[in-house]
This record gives structure tokens, sequence and C-alpha cells, in this order.
């Protein structure tokens, strides 16, 4: 019987398995680029975020310490003892200390006319003493414009009239008196805060008047 040898089938060639090998290393690196790329993404959406967060607390922030500059106008106690002001020799100027402010009064029948709210030419070199003071020592700081009404007529007409005395003279402190505008606010007490009794003329002339407020810059 004849014999038949079988040769046994030869392996791949070296080239081959150098190829199949590269191209798994290839496989490899190019997932390992692709994760790195993934986890960086993550890395700049969170970076971000918190550079947003922060910023926001930042703006937050501010916005807190301006509120904590603006000082307490309902704190203002203008049942204060009458003070001398070298500064103020006209008489018809009534200067008030608190703690932390000076009131400076002019009377009605001074800035206005007779329920008017248009200021008379005879009172501005009075407003202008005021506004001097106030440069000198006050530059900066935060100034309130009251209004203020006898008890005569409506409390909502008083209040309106309040309101518009006090527009007049803070206008008058920006447009003449250079005092800064942002600094500036106007109040209305119309009748609420007499500074004398509305019994008779008298008292009732006391407290038709605008009151100027003006806080020590802190």
């Amino acid at each position: 019987m004849a014999h038949l040898e079988v040769k046994p089938k030869s392996g791949l060639p070296w080239w081959a398995w150098l190829l199949l090998a590269l191209i798994a290393l290839a496989i490899l690196l190019f997932a390992m680029k692709r994760c790195n790329q993934d986890t960086t993404h993550e890395k700049v959406i969170s970076d971000t975020a918190n550079v947003a967060t922060d910023t926001t607390n930042v703006t937050t922030g501010q916005a807190d310490a301006v509120a904590m500059t603006e000082p307490d106008w309902s704190s203002v106690n203008f049942d204060s003892p009458p003070t001398s002001d070298p500064d103020i020799t006209d008489k018809d100027i009534i200067v008030r200390q608190g703690a932390d402010y000076t009131i400076y009064t002019l009377g009605e029948n001074i800035l206005f006319a007779t329920d008017q709210n248009k200021i008379q030419s005879k009172s501005e070199a009075k407003l202008k003493r005021i506004a001097d003071v106030l440069n000198k020592r006050f530059a900066g700081s935060y100034i309130g414009v009251y209004g203020n009404t006898d008890s005569t007529g409506t409390a909502t007409h008083n209040k309106q009239l309040g309101a518009e005395r006090a527009t007049a003279v803070k206008d008058w402190l920006v447009n003449s008196g250079k005092i800064d505008q942002g600094k500036v606010s106007i109040h209305s007490l119309g009748e609420n805060e007499p500074v004398a009794t509305n019994a008779n003329e008298a008292g009732r002339k006391q407290n038709r008047n605008v009151e100027i407020v003006a806080f020590k810059n802190k």
C-alpha cells in the first residue's frame, strides 16, 4: 500500500502577524483618545458651570453691598433738638443733629407760595447755603428730601403735595446745587409727622416744611 505524507498547513507569515498587531494597537490608541476627549469635555462643562456660579455669587454680593450702604430712612428722628452750625447763620434754616445724620429744615412759606410746589426765587440763596454745606461735609453721602404739610385738606392731597415739594427741592439741589443725583431720594410724609400742633395757624405753619437729611458717609 502506498504511504501518503500529509504536510501540516503552514501558519501566517510574520508580516501578517505584524500587520494585525499594528491594527490592534491603532484601535487601542483610538479608544484611549476618545475616552480622554469625553473626560475633558465633561470637565470644561463643569468648570464653565462653576465660573457662572461664582460670577452670580460675586454679582449678588456686590448688590448686597450696595443695598447695605443705603441708610434706614425710617430711623430719622425729626424731633431731634436744634443745634448750631458755624456754616449756617441764616435763622430761617433750622439745623438738627442726629446720631449719624444732620437735618436742615426750611419752612414752606420760605420755599413755596401757599399750596404751590414751585420754589420761589427768593429762597434760592438759602438752598445754596445748604447745598454748599452738603458738598463740603457730605460729599458722596446719601441725602433724603422730606416733604411735610399740615393737616388741612385730605391726606391724599397732602401726601401728593409733600412729594411734589420734595421733588422740587431735589431737582434744585441736583441742577443748581451740584449734588449727585444718584445719592438723593425723596420722601413724602404729608401730614403724618407734625412738629407742632395743627390746631392753630402758628403750629400749622411749622408743620409745612421741607427737611433735607444728610447721612454721614460711612
